[in-house]
This record gives C-alpha cells, structure tokens and sequence, in this order.
C-alpha cells in the first residue's frame, strides 16, 4: 500500500512539474520589423513564452535551448506584429447561427476570409450583436481558431433608413435595428448595446432604403449617441456616404470615418482636412470597395479609376496634414476575402510600407487603448505574422502570409489545414 502511495506521489509531482512547463515558442526570422519606421533586424528570432513576447533577437537567445521549446522552421520568413482589421462584418449567410455551427467549419471560415490575410485583432463595424457575441464567445474559449473579435453590434440608422443594400439579411435581425426618432432614444440605444457587450458605435448618417429615396440622420442625433457612446470610453464610427453627411459626423463627435466619399463633386479641401486632423478624426479608406460596387453597377472601367482616383486624392491629402489612417476593407459586406489590391491601392495614395504597417498594427492598438499589441518586443502579445516576402519591396507582401500567431499560438500555416 505504501509504494502504492509514493508511486502516485511522484507522478503527481511529475504531472504538477510538465504543468508548470511554460509554453515557449522561438521564431527565427529572415527580417523582423519591431514596428513601423523602426530600424528593421536582419536574421533575428522572437521568443515568446506563454502568450507574450519574451525577447527580440537576444543574442544569447538562439543559443538557448529549453525542454519542451517549440520552433517552427515552416514559418521561417519576415515578422511583423499582428495585423488589425478595423472593418469587417460577420454577416455572411455562413456565419449565421455561429453558436452551433460545428467548430472546424467555423474555424475554416474565419481563416478563409481572416486570419489567412494575417489578421489577429479584427472591429466588427455592424452585424447581428448576438451572433457576433456567440462567435466571439467560441474563439475566446478556444474551440474555434480566429482573431479577437471587437465590435459595435447593431448600428444606429436614420428613422425608415434601413439601405436597400442589406435587405437581404433575415428578416428578425433588420427588424432589430436601431432607428431612434429622438435624442434620448438614441441615448438608449447605444447603452442597450453597449450593456450587451459591445465595444463602440457604428452610425450611418445618410442612407436609402429605396431608389431616389434618401434619410439623413439628424445632428441632434449624431450627437446624443456619440456623447453617450464617450460616457463609457468607447469610440464612435460613421458611414458617412456624402460629404455633407462627413460634416455632421465630424461636427458632432464621430471618431472614425469608415469610408472616403465617392462621387463628390467637390473633394475634401483644406479646410475639411484641417478640421477632421483637428478633431483627430480617423479615416478608414475601404478602396477596394469602391471597385467592387462600381462593378455591381457595370460602371466602365475608366469611369471608376477616374472616380476611385478621386478617393486616393482625399487620403493622399489627408495623410499630408497629419491624419490617422486605420487598414480597413468591409469584408463580410464585400465578398473579396485578398487584401492584396487594397495595399496597392494604399500605395497608390502615396502611404509607404511603413504607413502600410502603421495602419494595420500601431495605429488601431493605440485608438483602441491596446498598450500590448502593435509591436515586435519584450512585454507585447504574442500576436505575429509571418510573411514570405518583405513589403519594403513590394507592398503586395503583405498579403503573402506564411504563418499567423496569436497570443502565443500558431493559428495559421499556409498550405495547412488545421
């Protein structure tokens, strides 16, 4: 009886010591990139121990061996921090019931339309709050594989302001959407969402729910919603679709542009920008976006590079003055899953790789308060992408993703299916 005793008691102490057994990766690199405009290290490694960044090419580091280490010579390649993606929705009729949808369905899903483009963080600017909530639930718990998911929920429309565009969703979830008819309404509203447990405000100042047929969101409303979406420390995004839509979201608190405006006979002008930096509104572009509508409406091809040339003027104008750019490309509303043309889009607007990498990395984890992502360094999460090509060569690198980590775990090998 008693060795039976010891015997359990060393594997007890056995099982308790493999416990205690810190989860460490070590990632050679050909190239990292601590984060943009830094000084790039050639050759280096990255180790990271249960879900952190540890250090950055210590010398001392590669020479180091610990028991139970973990290497991944398949995602050898150029390290740059996690990517973020400030605009997409879950929408798609595949995400629909993501509470019971099995998990390795879902988890290739996500890949295929996130984390395969090196996303690691994404903001969810307007879907079904309780499917979201139930997607985000699984990922967390780690039973389906995909980003950080932050989103604003259900959005708040202009009254009868549901667009056309989205008719197409179930019918119970249009029938949810926010459309206050008054400032306290509005008030409500954003605290009913954010109680839910969303993490910000999307409005969309301008709509139309059918042809020749436009709703305007009031300024009266503008504000009441963004002053209360503040109160809790939580930013607030807008659609603006027209420039003078862009000038009461500004006017009255809006945080984040989602979308430059297309079609403007007038494009935004000193004055404009100089107020948008001073207010430090951001700007997501969505270019690519803009194609993919233009399409829709079998516009000519050299109408829409006139018109979408407009657009890269506005940002190109906009970056000038100092102003915040935010990565961002409406997957989920639109189908096309590569980033790759709207990094080339960007570059058109005059942004370098380093800008490129601003907008997808340090720029998102700053407007959203995140003081451990963003950069390639000791005490940051362990949120990497591996790239088989160096964007300083070519921008359309960024979209060659090798290999995907997010807090510490590999979530993503390309030509793997995990």
């Amino acid at each position: 009886m008693r060795s039976i005793v010891l015997l359990a008691a060393v594997l007890l102490g056995a099982a308790e010591s493999r416990a205690a057994q810190p989860d460490v990766w070590l990632i050679t690199a050909d190239k990292i990139y601590p984060a943009p405009h830094a000084v790039p290290i050639d050759r280096g490694a990255v180790l990271i121990t249960d879900g952190s960044i540890t250090a950055v090419d210590d010398a001392d580091m590669r020479r180091r061996i610990w028991k139970g280490t973990k290497s991944a010579p398949q995602c050898r390649g150029v390290v740059v921090a996690g990517f973020q993606n400030s605009h997409v929705h879950f929408i798609e009729p595949r995400f629909r019931d993501a509470a019971d949808l099995p998990a390795d369905q879902l988890s290739r899903d996500v890949e295929n339309m996130l984390t395969k483009w090196g996303f690691t963080t994404v903001f969810d600017v307007a879907s079904d709050q309780q499917n979201t909530f139930a997607l985000r639930k699984r990922i967390e718990s780690g039973e389906v594989r995909g980003p950080r998911i932050r989103t604003v929920g259900l959005p708040i429309f202009p009254v009868d302001g549901i667009p056309s565009y989205i008719n197409d969703l179930p019918a119970d979830v249009l029938a949810r959407m926010h459309q206050p008819k008054n400032p306290d309404e509005a008030r409500a509203d954003v605290r009913a969402n954010l109680a839910a447990g969303a993490d910000g405000t999307k409005l969309f100042m301008q709509t139309s729910p059918a042809k020749d047929t436009l709703r305007w969101l009031t300024p009266e409303l503008v504000r009441a919603a963004a002053e209360e979406t503040h109160a809790h420390g939580k930013p607030v995004f807008a659609h603006p679709t027209s420039l003078a839509g862009l000038g009461v979201a500004i006017d009255n608190g809006v945080d984040i542009i989602v979308h430059t405006t297309l079609g403007e006979p007038k494009a935004w002008d000193a004055d404009v920008i100089r107020y948008m930096i001073g207010k430090h509104v951001a700007v997501i572009p969505t270019f690519e976006l803009w194609y993919y509508e233009l399409a829709k409406e079998t516009v000519p091809a050299e109408v829409a590079d006139k018109l979408v040339a407009a657009t890269l003027d506005e940002l190109r104008a906009f970056r000038a003055g100092g102003g915040e750019v935010l990565f961002g490309t409406d997957v989920g509303y639109m189908h096309a899953y590569d980033t790759t043309q709207e990094f080339v889009l960007m570059a058109k607007a005059g942004m370098s790789a380093d800008d490129i990498l601003a907008s997808l990395t340090t720029t998102p984890a700053a407007r959203w308060h995140d003081d451990k992502l963003g950069r390639v360094a000791p005490g940051y999460q362990g949120d990497l992408v591996v790239l088989a090509g160096d964007p300083a060569d070519d921008v359309k690198n960024f979209a060659n993703v090798r290999c995907v980590f997010q807090a510490g775990k590999l979530i993503y090998e390309s030509g793997k299916s995990r």
